[in-house]
């Protein structure tokens, strides 16, 4: 009687294995641009929760961006980046931009971040 056996060979572990690896790679470099571009959205919502009056200039509301996002240590993305726009009474602040995630060698990953257009004011 012969029993069949199943799984993987060594070389289908070495080639899941590999596979995993170049993921788990790649989650590892690219957490913190993630991670940074969370911090600024959570820095341009707070600009935008804390209600600034109408007669704020669009530079008091850059130099904000630049003290918090120096808090949250972003680093790639400044004022100057921001695209405010006062309308009235109210204000739309978003931003896009891209960075660019080395991976091995000659292979890199560019991330597009767009983070849409926040409206605050009173």
């Amino acid at each position: 009687m012969k029993n069949k056996q199943t799984g993987l060979s060594l070389i289908g572990v070495l080639i899941v294995g590999a596979i995993l690896g170049f993921i788990f790679l790649i989650g590892m470099r690219t957490v913190p641009v993630v991670t940074e571009y969370m911090a600024v959205k959570r820095v341009m919502n707070a600009i935008i929760n804390s209600s600034p009056s109408p007669e704020v200039p669009v530079s008091q509301l850059r130099a904000d961006f630049e003290k918090r996002a120096y808090i949250d240590e972003v680093k790639h993305v400044s004022g100057r980046d921001l695209v405010i726009v006062k309308r009235g009474n109210k204000f739309e602040m978003s931003v896009t931009y891209s960075r660019k995630v080395p991976i091995a060698g000659n292979v890199s990953l560019l991330i597009d971040f767009d983070t849409g257009v926040l409206r605050g004011g009173s």
